[in-house]
This record gives C-alpha cells, sequence and structure tokens, in this order.
C-alpha cells in the first residue's frame, strides 16, 4: 500500500514594572552553558515586544502552515527503536493540591495550548508569516519550560529560530475577541532548547524541544480608534500556574498514549474536520512507524490518529491519569501519516524518546529565566 506522511504543522506555528526586565533585551546566546550537541539560543525578540505583536485579531489570523513531508512505504511496518540506556522519569507537578478521584471522562490537560510565531528573516507585519504549533508545559527545576516540536521552534529553510515566540496555556477561542483565549496567562520564550542533529542535520529523529519563558502576563485588550491598547498583569511561573507533566525516556515502543493538540488543517483529499478553536485528543497504543531515510527518519513511534496541521508539538502522555489531568511526556506530535493511500491521514508519530532526548530536556529543565516570580 502507498504511504504517504507530512508534518502536522510548521515546516507544520509598562512591563519593567512587573518582572520582565529580564526579557527586554534580545540575544543569540544562552546564559547557562549547554552539552555539545544541545543547541541553546536566547530568543531574537524582547518578551514585551512578542506579547505585544499578537493581538486578537492576528492570533485569529495564525495559520497551521503546512509544508510537507511526502513519505512511502508499504504499509506501516516498523523500524527497530531501541532504548539507548536505562528507563528514566521526572515526575509530574501540579496536581499536590487537588484530591485524584476516578472519572469515566477524559479532562483535557491545562499544561496544553497553542504556540504562536512569526517566520524568520520575514515582513512580521504579513499574516503570511503568522504562524501556531500545539506545546504542552513540562516538569522543570523553575516551572518554567514548554515541550514542543524542533520544527515548530526553528525554521531548516532559513536556518534560524522563529520570532515573537508565545504560548498559552488551555488556549481557546471566546465568542468575543479575546474573550477566554488566554485564562492562565501568555508566555514569552526566552531561551530555545533543540538538538544539533536536528538544527544542522534536519534529522526527524529529534523533531522535539524544550522552551524556556518567561513569568506569565495576563493581557487585558480594548480597541479605541481602530487600535489595540492593553493593560497587563504578572501571573507568575508557568509550572505553578498551570503544573507540568512528567517527563520518560527509553521506554518501550508499545505504550498506551494520550495525544493533546490544536488540529485545524486539511486532511490530503481537502477535507478539514478541525477548527484549531479547541483542545482534541487522541489514544491508542504506540508502534515503530516505518523509516524514511530522505529526512533521516528511522526511530519514529506511532498510533491511530487522525490530527492534521495544527497539531504539530502536542504532547504524547504515557499514563495519563484523567483526575489528576497528569501523565508522562514521551513525545511530541511529529509527523502525520496516510498509510492507506486514501488521501486520510490515520495515524501521528513522534521522535522516539531516548537518552539524547534527555540530555536535551535536562539542559533546559535547569536552566532559569531571571523571573522569580
Amino acid at each position: 500500500m502507498h504511504s504517504r506522511a507530512r508534518r502536522i504543522a510548521i515546516p507544520l506555528a509598562g512591563l519593567v514594572a512587573i518582572g520582565l526586565a529580564a526579557g527586554m533585551a534580545g540575544s543569540t546566546a544562552a546564559s547557562a552553558t549547554a552539552p555539545p550537541d544541545v543547541v541553546s539560543r536566547n530568543a531574537a525578540i524582547p518578551a514585551e515586544q512578542a506579547i505585544q505583536f499578537w493581538t486578537p485579531d492576528r492570533i485569529q489570523q495564525a495559520t497551521d502552515y503546512d509544508d510537507g513531508l511526502d513519505l512511502s512505504s508499504k504499509g506501516v511496518k516498523g523500524s527497530n527503536d531501541t532504548p539507548d540506556g536505562p528507563a528514566g522519569s521526572v515526575p509530574p507537578i501540579g496536581a499536590e493540591k487537588t484530591k485524584a478521584k476516578k472519572s469515566k471522562h477524559v479532562n483535557l490537560p491545562n499544561t496544553v495550548g497553542r504556540v504562536f510565531f512569526t517566520l524568520p528573516k520575514a515582513d512580521p507585519r504579513n499574516p503570511k508569516n503568522w504562524r501556531y504549533c500545539s506545546a504542552s508545559s513540562v516538569q522543570s527545576k523553575y516551572r518554567n519550560l514548554v515541550a514542543t516540536s524542533a520544527h515548530c521552534v526553528y525554521d531548516t529553510k532559513k536556518n534560524t529560530f522563529y520570532d515573537n515566540w508565545i504560548f498559552i496555556p488551555s488556549y481557546w477561542d471566546g465568542d468575543k475577541a479575546w474573550t477566554g483565549k488566554a485564562p492562565y496567562g501568555i508566555y514569552a520564550a526566552k531561551t530555545f532548547n533543540a538538538h544539533d542533529d536536528f538544527v544542522v542535520k534536519e534529522d526527524y529523529d529529534f523533531d522535539y524541544a524544550f522552551v524556556n519563558v518567561y513569568n506569565g502576563i495576563k493581557v487585558t485588550w480594548e480597541k479605541v480608534q481602530g487600535r489595540w491598547r492593553w493593560t497587563v498583569k504578572n501571573v507568575g511561573r508557568l509550572g505553578d500556574n498551570v503544573g507540568g507533566q512528567g517527563f520518560t525516556w527509553n521506554r518501550s515502543t508499545k505504550l498506551n498514549v494520550f495525544s493533546f493538540g490544536y488540529p485545524a488543517g486539511e486532511h490530503p483529499d481537502g477535507d478539514k474536520p478541525y477548527t484549531g478553536r479547541t483542545m482534541k485528543f487522541c489514544y491508542g497504543k504506540t508502534k515503530p512507524m516505518p523509516e524514511a531515510g530522505k529526512y533521516n527518519l528511522q526511530e519514529h513511534i506511532g498510533f491511530k490518529c487522525s490530527f492534521t496541521a495544527g497539531a504539530s508539538g502536542g504532547p504524547l502522555l504515557y499514563n495519563y491519569k484523567s483526575a489528576s489531568r497528569t501523565g508522562y511526556l514521551v513525545g511530541v506530535n511529529s509527523v502525520a501519516w496516510d498509510t492507506d493511500g486514501n488521501d486520510r491521514y490515520d495515524h501521528i508519530s513522534s521522535p522516539y524518546f531516548n537518552g539524547d532526548t534527555y540530555k536535551v530536556y535536562k539542559a533546559a529543565a535547569n536552566r532559569w529565566t531571571g523571573n522569580k516570580g
């Protein structure tokens, strides 16, 4: 059978007084030393500028850009993904204040949201350069870390990180402009952390990234004489507000997982079943996916799911507990697959999380953003 796989999204995209002073100056260098194969770069756009850029109308016009990968294979014959060391886990945070209760429903995690950014080396005023992906808060020492796909932070065509990058956990579209879209605030990127093999070699076995963010800002927008005006309030650290998913690596390739994200794009046949306005989920058992030598894709795990563009970067969570809304990050949405050739996506896949993934995560999880909250 003919199979097609495509990236689900990108190469699918008075503040001094309230704690963002440290984010006012962009920098190409990261503040802490990272291992040689971990690329850590500070955001080029100051935090204030990035948050102020994303007015309500711009957020509504951001698109789930899909510069797709076209791959072929016969069915879903898996590659040989194997651990490169012992399995490990970092527990989630955020459930300390709640009592676990059994639930027959799937409670959507507050940690998951949408990231918005503009394409680099391009006119940020042009709506064609406004993009979004999905992402999730993940456990870290300073409760300031977001996990997503590397292609949701880095432009492999222009060889640089995206601009005006922000994360909005529990994002949803309200009936009126901006109403309810950022219930826990907006978090601007300070430092991007990715693996050198993705940044240099465009190897999609390393299509994951961890982003350190500044304190959250609650924004109230008002349009006066056709121009947006805002009032802002510091709401503290990301992990304190929504918690953070656990992290695990070198696990079995056959796990029961939930995937969460904000799909909105079309299937190859043109059907568009999702709007991107609200979070969606899939559930299933992972298995090794086929190799795709053209993109160095050899170690992906995937499962049956019809997610489309926009879901990229959303988490694959193992041992997810609906009562606490927490689990263990074991992957991120990276590639959408049509495995039976009917022009409908039927699988999603993630890089297999191994010791290399943990190395990038560890470097990011111990990085301070300069805000004590």
